[in-house]
């Protein structure tokens, strides 16, 4: 009787686990792809103090973790990211070997003295009271637990630790090159994500992220004359002195104020200070109060800069909320800072010594990110086409929009990119996690254009209404979970009513190739072939004799479905055949097989005869 209840117990944790999904979202869950979603859940209170002229700092951090998952936690895992900017160190060594390391990067790491290098040391750490045994591995902390953590059990765990900021190296650090003080993120013990995959306690070697969905109480103790941005809303600008909508300076006699923030449902924090901040501020209407954050040594025309891509920031805030779903938070920072352009909750670091449009470029691209990775939180590590591909995508419609661009296909750069990686001999499946790729510039044209690719290309398969369709549902679906590719997929074939799995199978989990040609035209009798191992739907364009043009829609069979079109449907195309002949009701001078250069086809030269 005894193991018959504990079996009970365990099938109803499993049945029940879908409600874990209302620890973090915003508002009713909605139903996701598994039918079982679970995720965790943490809330962190950390006490820093920051000492401006060693760049070193205390903190203490209380963190509670919910174990949503239905199995038993023996272990848990921090991530300690600021350790990767030592001599040494799996990031450096990785740079230094790599044959086209990042030169923001290159050997510098190497370089580094101990009063530069990057640290987190763990002096304690504390599981509900008791003192539990943890080890440094590197850039992650692996802790044995006091006692298990079953499954819905909350825990505490009490932490004191010493950090050093490095010199600007890579997203973070201090005094970067354009002379921002700090530039703080990934700078605390950070906990591991646990999901039905297991553990990500992957080391820091030099690309992306993947956190814990939880609420940050933070308090920041430093010299008074810096200005900080950030995540979060601040809770105290009358005890520092500071109006944080007006930028009005008043501060309190005394050597170090402490800035607290708040910030609701996010699994990242992030800050950036600087005494030499102008802080603005613009309103979007009925949406958040945008924070603009750049330093006063910036020439006039980099400042000017500054000024114009403010009201552009708002235009790109309302094309995101309305092309993807509302911006859920009250306010959204954009920070020079950094080494480029990174996104963090609520606000982004970008460097500020830039011309016009590519400040704003940068801008569009680092607040897309808020909805693909942030809201809609992949993993970075092993889906970085979804954070990076998708991103480029929306970010690239926008522009053309926003900035009046004027180009008939927005993504055509990424098709050409994608092409020249596809013909290089040295691409990857998507499916390579993001430090396993043999060439940074592998991982760029794969995360960056072939991601792009994948999500306009679907637009091509099932049509483009269908298409933004798909998109305001993934996130109306999983925003605030932890979406992966099957999920965009399985959302694309709700909207359309089209079977996809094979365009996730050959396009993101193979280097599969799509080539299509006309092989032969005899009179109105027309022949194609499909060359490529890559299967795809078809639109044809021919032309008459008598110089009149008809478009056919040659469906996929394996789709059961054709997406929505003007054109002349004609019969479904199987896979394994590798020819495919039609015949028109005329005479035929010419014929182009997708003339939209919607297709990434990687030899064009035989799509028209």
């Amino acid at each position: 009787m005894k193991q018959f209840l504990i079996s009970i117990l365990i099938i109803l944790v499993f049945c029940s686990c879908n409600s874990a999904q209302t620890v973090t979202a915003p508002a009713t869950p909605k139903t996701p792809t598994t039918s079982c979603y679970w995720q965790q859940h943490v809330d962190y209170k950390m006490d820093i103090d920051m000492d401006v002229n060693t760049y070193q700092y205390k903190g203490k951090q209380t963190l509670v973790y919910t174990n949503n998952s239905p199995d038993v936690l023996n272990r848990v895992y921090y991530h300690l990211y600021f350790n990767a900017f030592q001599p040494g160190s799996e990031m450096d060594v990785r740079s230094r070997t790599i044959a086209d390391p990042d030169p923001r990067v290159g050997d510098r790491i190497s370089k580094l003295h101990p009063n530069e290098i990057g640290y987190i040391k763990v002096n304690s750490l504390k599981q509900n009271g008791k003192t539990i045994k943890h080890e440094t591995v590197g850039t992650v902390l692996e802790v044995d637990l006091a006692k298990p953590i079953q499954p819905g059990e909350s825990v505490t765990f009490d932490m004191d630790f010493d950090g050093q900021v490095p010199l600007q190296i890579r997203r973070s650090g201090r005094n970067s090159k354009e002379g921002v003080a700090l530039s703080m993120t990934q700078w605390y013990p950070k906990l591991a994500e646990y999901d039905f995959e297991g553990w990500h306690a992957d080391p820091y070697i030099g690309r992306e992220f993947h956190g814990v969905w939880g609420d940050f109480d933070v308090k920041i103790t430093i010299d008074k004359s810096y200005i900080l941005g950030g995540t979060g809303y601040l809770q105290n600008p009358n005890n520092i002195g500071y109006g944080y909508e007006t930028g009005t300076v008043n501060r309190p006699n005394t050597d170090k104020l402490t800035w607290h923030f708040v910030a609701p449902k996010v699994h990242d924090f992030t800050w950036a200070a600087d005494p030499n901040y102008i802080h603005d501020t613009m309103q979007v209407p009925n949406g958040p109060m945008l924070h603009f954050f750049y330093i006063n040594t910036l020439s006039e025309e980099h400042k000017n800069n500054w000024k114009k891509m403010q009201p552009k920031t708002v235009e790109l805030m309302q094309y995101f909320s309305e092309e993807i779903g509302k911006y859920p938070y009250n306010q959204y920072s954009v920070i020079q800072g950094g080494d480029g352009g990174m996104e963090y909750a609520m606000c982004t670091l970008i460097t500020g010594e830039r011309r016009y449009g590519s400040l704003v470029g940068v801008t569009a691209h680092e607040l897309a990110h808020t909805w693909f990775q942030f809201l809609l939180a992949t993993n970075e590590a092993k889906h970085e086409w979804m954070d990076e591909g998708f991103t480029s995508y929306i970010s690239d419609l926008a522009m053309n929009k926003i900035m009046k661009e004027g180009k008939v296909n927005p993504t055509e750069d990424a098709y050409k990119s994608y092409l020249a990686l596809a013909k290089s001999g040295v691409e990857q499946p998507l499916t390579t996690h993001a430090d396993r790729y043999n060439f940074n510039s592998t991982y760029s044209a794969s995360a960056y254009n072939k991601g792009e690719v994948f999500i306009a290309q679907l637009g091509y398969v099932i049509g483009d209404e269908n298409l933004k369709e798909t998109i305001k549902k993934y996130f109306e679906d999983f925003a605030f979970k932890h979406p992966k590719p099957l999920d965009i997929i399985r959302t694309a074939e709700k909207v359309s009513g089209l079977e996809l799995d094979w365009y996730l199978t050959d396009f993101a989990q193979t280097t599969n190739t799509i080539d299509y040609g006309v092989k032969t035209i005899e009179g109105n009798t027309i022949t194609l072939e499909r060359i490529g191992l890559m299967p795809m739907p078809i639109d044809v364009t021919v032309t008459y004799t008598d110089g009149k043009t008809e478009d056919f829609y040659i469906p996929l069979q394996m789709m059961r479905g054709e997406k929505p079109t003007t054109a002349t449907l004609i019969n479904d195309w199987a896979w394994a055949y590798p020819t495919y002949i039609f015949t028109t009701k005329k005479a035929v001078k010419s014929v182009e097989i997708d003339p939209k250069n919607l297709m990434a086809d990687i030899e064009k030269g035989n799509n028209k005869k």
